[in-house]
């Protein structure tokens, strides 16, 4: 491993000031390391995926050092563009010096989560109208891990405390805890945020609440003697809260320079746009969903982290969101009756399902193509394509080899007293949209947004309230999310 000194500076971490003490057991270090475990990344891609010719040409061994000067004036530049004070100071690189020499790999492990949720929190930041950076406090948080647990008992990937959570909308119960609920702990993190800003009018302060309570920094401006701004009542705030400003504006500097420190992401298993939700209407488990639709059940529960005892259980308004690969999506609708009714008195009864296996191909490029009309052709994204190939450019040269990941249909057998076989079908992979046992797999869809009716949905989408009922399974009584997707025609 290789470490280069920038700026005329090539010194050691203790030599540069930085003890490795100074954050021990801390907190925010403790979310970052629990990433270690998680296995939500594709198998042969959990490394560090480095482009054959980066910004800044590093081997891909090579952690850049630079002096504080740099660090300064980089960070200066953000705070030109911030609503927050993003001053930097030892503090400060201390955690920015964890952050990229120290936990190197497991940044490039929440670098990759980041592509799944960050699309989300901006959404909801915006329309909240406060200021993105709050994104990066959940990785201050929970380091993007949605089943983080506190050691005081804080869940999800904003951390709220069971009577915070409660008080902003998100239920608990024996079943379903509502604060891993990436979407619904969002949205109350933005409630909350707007809350305590209009309490202090100031966002360092807002950071310093949401960490430890409005009450404690309320009693650290007492103490301090009437002072406002979080660096004058800092010591008098709680130890945790000390580091907790300092880390968040770390994150900032290190994910706006990630080239730079040559820090690029592993390759999660799934991002924002590679996943749907469903309502489902009667009790799940997801075991019976690993089986039948061919998914492990850890990427289950990362995609349904508020589901305490992997089921999804029968609400009063009898639906209950189940979030899925998109490439899983057709066969658990088309096959929804089936798998509903498929339960241990039907021990004697084999089931058959039409699922998808992602497999990977290689595909030339020849002259003339480009990554847009690749993408088109095997149905994914050029981002899909990007990522799977570790390349940041929109052009591609003729006789270059991608892999892509394309579904294969194949059929699951399923029968509860000889477990799951597999029968492969005489059905050869293709990258076309392709149709699933009992009617077409291919959809258009709609996502809810606030507000929104069938009705109004129908009028937009050129068709009618009984027909999208019939689509999505609707009975007399259904819930209509803001996020959700549903099914408003067939292509």
């Amino acid at each position: 491993m290789i470490v280069i000194g920038i700026g005329g500076v090539n010194k050691s971490l203790a030599q540069s000031g930085y003890s490795p003490e100074t954050i021990q057991d801390d907190p925010i270090a403790a979310a970052l390391d629990s990433l270690s475990s998680l296995n939500l990344f594709e198998k042969g891609y959990a490394k560090i995926t480095y482009p054959k010719s980066s910004k800044y040409h590093f081997a891909p061994d090579s952690i850049p050092r630079y002096d504080d000067l740099i660090y300064e004036s980089r960070l200066a530049k953000l705070d030109a563009e911030s609503p927050f004070d993003l001053q930097y100071n030892n503090v400060v690189k201390g955690y920015i010096e964890m952050y990229v020499v120290r936990k190197r790999e497991l940044v490039a492990r929440m670098m990759a989560l980041s592509q799944f949720y960050f699309p989300m929190f901006e959404e909801q930041l915006d329309k909240y109208n406060l200021p993105l950076e709050l994104k990066y406090l959940a990785i201050c948080e929970s380091a993007l891990n949605p089943l983080a647990r506190s050691r005081s008992g804080a869940l999800g990937l904003w951390q709220f405390m069971y009577p915070t959570g409660k008080q902003y909308g998100l239920k608990v119960s024996s079943y379903v805890d509502e604060r891993c609920d990436p979407y619904k702990s969002t949205v109350a993190a933005c409630e909350y945020f707007k809350y305590l800003y209009s309490l202090f009018g100031d966002w360092q302060m807002v950071l310093a609440a949401y960490n430890c309570g409005e009450g404690n920094v309320v009693r650290a401006i007492r103490r301090s003697g009437g002072k406002k701004t979080y660096w004058e009542i800092r010591p008098f705030l709680p130890y945790e809260t000390q580091g907790y400003v300092p880390a968040f504006i770390a994150v900032n500097y290190v994910m706006s320079y990630t080239a730079e420190h040559n820090l690029y992401t592993a390759i999660p298993k799934k991002t924002f746009l590679q996943v749907d939700t469903v309502s489902v209407k009667k009790e799940l488990t997801f075991e019976k969903i690993s089986a039948i639709l061919d998914i492990p059940m850890e990427e289950i529960q990362y995609l349904n982290p508020s589901y305490r005892k992997r089921v999804i259980p029968v609400t009063a308004d009898g639906q209950s969101i189940l979030t899925l690969p998109t490439n899983k999506m057709g066969a658990f609708i088309t096959n929804e009756a089936i798998i509903y009714n498929i339960s241990k008195s039907d021990s004697l009864e084999s089931h058959q399902v039409l699922a998808k296996q992602d497999v990977a191909i290689t595909h030339s490029v020849v002259a003339g193509e480009h990554l847009s009309n690749i993408a088109k052709k095997y149905n994914c994204t050029v981002e899909d394509i990007k990522i799977w190939n570790g390349i940041t450019s929109n052009t591609v040269k003729p006789g270059k080899k991608l892999v892509l990941y394309v579904s294969q249909i194949r059929a699951v057998v399923k029968t509860e007293k000889k477990g799951t076989a597999v029968v492969e079908p005489k059905i050869t992979v293709t990258p076309e949209k392709v149709s699933s046992k009992g009617g077409s797999g291919s959809f258009k869809y709609y996502t809810i947004q606030k507000g929104d009716s069938l009705y109004k949905i129908a009028q937009s989408s050129k068709t009618t309230v009984d027909e999208i009922k019939r689509l999505n399974n609707f009975g007399e009584k259904y819930n209509l999310l803001p996020g959700q997707k549903i099914k408003v025609g067939v292509l």
